[in-house]
């Protein structure tokens, strides 16, 4: 199987640590770092993915919002600077311990979080990193 992913959601899931929008989200993201974790492939897609499904049918989903569309081009453009492969709708990247460290290696040294500059998030994922990743739900199996 396949999670699909929006590019922003490449930098969310290094520090997911079970807290989220509403419960329905949180359940479903849960499911999806379980996914992660046993090493699914991940497609890239444009705009709402897997972790977005249940916030689509509220009248106040943010999924499709510029800003949000902004933060997937900035994390599509560092993500794959950082692995000097283009990361656009259709790329598949695998989830492995290798791929993980990397990125929140980078994560944490805050050279690919440009795309977090305006989420709401930022912060408690800036704790997650300064705290060596500790509790995080996506993890290779």
């Amino acid at each position: 199987m396949t999670v699909h992913l929006r590019a922003h959601h490449l930098l969310c899931m290094l520090t997911f640590v079970g807290e989220g929008y509403t419960p329905a989200f949180t359940e479903n993201y849960i499911r999806t770092a379980w996914r992660l974790s046993s090493g699914e492939e991940i497609e890239v897609v444009d705009g709402p993915d897997d972790i977005c499904a249940p916030l689509l049918s509220g009248a106040a989903a943010h999924c499709h919002n510029e800003s949000v569309v902004a933060r997937d081009r900035a994390a599509a453009q560092a993500v794959g600077r950082l692995l000097g492969i283009a990361v656009w709708k259709g790329t598949r990247i695998y989830p492995d311990a290798a791929l993980l460290k990397r990125l929140r290696r980078n994560f944490a040294l805050g050279t690919i979080r440009k795309a977090c500059d305006e989420c709401e998030w930022s912060e408690l994922c800036g704790h997650v990193a300064e705290r060596g990743f500790t509790d995080v739900l996506v993890a290779p199996g």
